[in-house]
């Protein structure tokens, strides 16, 4: 029952902005650690951000100052705000949630949303 489901991927020009979402199912949403990991064909997957229980946030350096992770746990949602798009910045975005000291068990990813920043 456990589901987690993206949206707001789309082919943009370089630039322009769009905001993911990712909302969740069968959870307790605000005990998880939330983040966003991508991947590119022939590239290995990359954590873009990471927002934690108590809504402590990173963000790596390839898109600091970009890329904005929030999270709203009344909606059991996190967000991907994404500025500033570049060409490099074309993947699959997929959701994560996990438990840090809980064990493997707690680990749950989405199915993924395609993002093409193409001019």
């Amino acid at each position: 029952q456990v589901q987690l489901v993206e949206s707001g991927g789309g082919l943009v020009q370089p630039g322009e902005s769009l905001r993911l979402s990712c909302a969740a199912s069968g959870i307790l949403f605000s005990t998880y650690r939330m983040s966003w990991y991508r991947q590119g064909p022939g590239n290995q997957r990359e954590l873009v951000a990471t927002v934690s229980i108590a809504d402590s946030t990173n963000v790596a350096d390839s898109v600091k100052g970009r890329f904005t992770i929030s999270r709203d746990n009344a909606k059991k949602t996190v967000y991907l705000q994404m500025n500033s798009l570049k060409p490099e910045d074309t993947a699959n975005y997929y959701c994560n949630a996990d438990r840090p000291g809980w064990g493997p068990n707690y680990n749950y990813w989405g199915q993924g949303t395609q993002v093409t920043v193409s001019s």
